[in-house]
């Protein structure tokens, strides 16, 4: 089974998130599909098929080494650019996909740049959800190895928001406390294991890039993902909340935002929200991938 992967959320091979993608999955077992994403160990792996409806350009499976998921950032903008680069799925190079996803079916809009290269936007189908409660700034703090004052209150409190799939977005306040962070898997156990969004997006402003610029990093032990160097789902859901706390009741907002550095994969991902009427009206996800490496799975 041909397989391609391909770096998300950097122009250049070796940074950004890790992606394999099989563009034509119709004879891959289902039994496998699970055990072939433990294989890769990446954060992800995407099976494509024929859409269901003929005038959507695929069918797209998302895999984390836990589970199937139904939407996820990195692997919508890596599969988009697979399939223009390799599949003739954009003729010109430039245009619309629609792929369909567990969630629903996302537009991304796709521009080739090179031979090996190209960006992407995606817009998200469901628009930010406000989840319960987030724990109390002492107890993330304690999950994080941080102290209750490297954490932001008041409007900026920690909070779970979903744009497909949920996170707990915890905006910290300095540079400092970002790359401090390291998550405490016992208490991380005890008390979001089971939360509506266990999975934690630590952001802070970078003051050097600019007033609308973050750097985060993303943990996620549930689903086997200790960090994630780019995060596509988790920014969407952020700049949806950022959009929430904009005091302008219409326009449209855009931030930039810094992920992997701590790993060594740096990664660039920008969001972009409308707002009419005081309301978050469109959430988008933006950047660029290139292509890796392209080899064959057998099949056992």
């Amino acid at each position: 089974m041909r397989y391609l992967t391909l770096d998300v959320f950097t122009p250049t091979p070796f940074g950004g998130n890790q992606l394999a993608v099989f563009p034509d999955a119709r004879g891959i077992p289902e039994g496998l599909l699970l055990r072939i994403t433990q294989e890769f160990n990446f954060s992800e792996v995407t099976f494509c098929y024929p859409p269901e409806d003929p005038a959507h350009t695929r069918k797209v499976r998302i895999f984390v080494p836990e589970k199937e998921i139904p939407f996820a950032g990195h692997p919508t903008i890596g599969t988009a650019v697979a399939l223009a680069l390799t599949e003739g799925a954009l003729p010109g190079g430039t245009g619309r996909m629609q792929l369909e996803l567990g969630v629903g079916t996302l537009p991304v809009d796709v521009r080739v740049e090179s031979e090996g290269r190209a960006w992407a936007e995606f817009s998200v189908v469901k628009l930010p959800e406000v989840g319960p409660h987030a724990p109390t700034l002492n107890t993330l703090a304690e999950i994080l190895s941080l102290e209750p004052g490297d954490l932001m209150g008041g409007a900026m409190s920690p909070q779970a928001v979903s744009c497909g799939y949920p996170f707990l977005l915890v905006p910290l306040k300095s540079l400092k406390a970002l790359k401090a962070a390291r998550v405490r898997m016992d208490r991380w156990e005890q008390t979001l294991q089971r939360f509506w969004a266990p999975e934690i997006f630590v952001a802070a402003r970078d003051p050097e890039q600019g007033e609308h610029h973050w750097r985060a990093r993303m943990f996620a032990p549930g689903i086997r993902v200790p960090e994630d160097p780019a995060t596509g789902s988790a920014v969407a859901a952020f700049g949806g909340w950022l959009a929430m706390k904009e005091p302008k009741a219409e326009g449209s907002f855009a931030w930039s935002v810094d992920q992997g550095i701590e790993m060594g994969r740096p990664s660039r991902l920008d969001v972009s929200a409308d707002k009419a009427g005081g309301q978050v009206t469109a959430v988008r996800v933006a950047g660029r991938a290139v292509l890796v490496s392209e080899g064959a799975l057998r099949l056992p």
